[in-house]
């Protein structure tokens, strides 16, 4: 079966959409499936990450979302006799998906806070916590919801550590930063200007840099000018070892909030975009993650505070484990493609 991805990257569109796509993708790859993903805008890094998985990539020179988009890509879907087209991005909307099912083909339609104002898709996926049928009551009659974590896309050097018990280190001293792909406002710098503020011996601060952030030059400068044990990582493809290795992260609440739930591991969140709020909320308010709210509006003071906090509290890093780890199983990618399977093709 062949399955177009459409989906795309940028410094501000960010690497989300296409990070969960590839945790799919593979997932189709592993079940004998051909996906082949389709992109109007994609970074280097995620172009060479597509190759080393043997993943074709199709660009197409359109507006995102556009009618033109929407021909390109049923064009494609025509010309490999592909069964399905996923779309994962927030251009597109209401009329992408009827464009799509009136050329008669399935589509599954990723979503995060009901951003389109009409649903045709055969399959609607919103992977959050927070979702729920109410958020799709505008949707055709055939249109099937695949609602919560359990739907989580989680790639497979995650599953690797499926089982896995985090030990509770104490006293804890290993801190992750993520801020997704892009970070366009520099959040990271901000974190790192926070934890200078901690007095606390021996910390060691891995910063997961991703390949669309144009910032490296002046985080490098704050490293080397830091009596901490920092490390820079760019585009590192070992986010689940590195997950592993850390007693407690600070992260955008983005895709990344299922990883680190699977793994289990005590997360300080920044929102980073509109998108992510309800996400961080809703984490928050579970007790899965300390919720420190807008990144423009949380301090470099009330971040040192909130992480010494957590640093020094092994009862609330112990409580966050399991509150997390019942969140989501890693199954999310096997159920998906199932549901692919199992839909009547026509």
């Amino acid at each position: 079966m062949v399955i177009l991805i459409r989906a795309d990257a940028s410094t501000r569109i960010g690497t989300g959409h296409i990070m969960r796509c590839l945790a799919l993708a593979q997932g189709l790859q592993s079940a004998g499936h051909h996906p082949i993903v389709v992109a109007a805008q994609i970074t280097p890094n995620l172009v060479s990450r597509l190759q080393t998985l043997d993943i074709q990539l199709i660009n197409i020179p359109h507006e995102l979302g556009s009618l033109d988009d929407a021909q390109a890509t049923i064009a494609l879907a025509h010309h490999y006799q592909a069964i399905w087209i996923n779309v994962d991005g927030y251009h597109f909307g209401a009329d992408y998906q009827r464009w799509i099912k009136a050329a008669g083909l399935n589509l599954l339609f990723f979503d995060d806070y009901q951003h389109a104002s009409h649903y045709d898709a055969d399959l609607v996926l919103n992977q959050n916590v927070y979702a729920c049928p109410e958020l799709y009551e505008s949707r055709e009659s055939y249109t099937q919801l695949l609602l919560g974590t359990r739907y989580a896309l989680l790639r497979p050097e995650f599953l690797q550590w499926q089982g896995w018990q985090r030990p509770s280190n104490t006293p804890a001293c290993k801190i992750l930063i993520t801020m997704g792909g892009a970070d366009p406002d520099n959040v990271t710098l901000k974190i790192l200007r926070a934890i200078q503020l901690i007095e606390i011996e021996g910390l060691e601060i891995i910063a997961v840099i991703g390949g669309s952030n144009p910032h490296w030059e002046s985080l490098q400068s704050v490293v080397q000018a830091s009596q901490d044990s920092i490390h820079l990582k760019q585009n590192v493809t070992n986010m689940p070892e590195l997950m592993a290795w850390a007693d407690v992260a600070i992260a955008a609440g983005g895709t990344t909030s299922w990883e680190l739930a699977f793994m289990g591991l005590p997360t300080l969140m920044v929102i980073l975009a509109e998108n992510q709020r309800a996400i961080a909320e809703k984490l928050g308010e579970l007790g899965a993650v300390i919720n420190l709210g807008w990144h423009g509006d949380v301090t470099i003071e009330a971040i040192a505070i909130a992480l010494t906090d957590l640093l020094s509290n092994s009862a609330k890093r112990s409580d966050m484990m399991q509150r997390n780890q019942t969140l989501v199983d890693g199954r999310g990618v096997e159920r998906v493609v199932q549901c692919l399977q199992l839909f009547p093709n026509k």
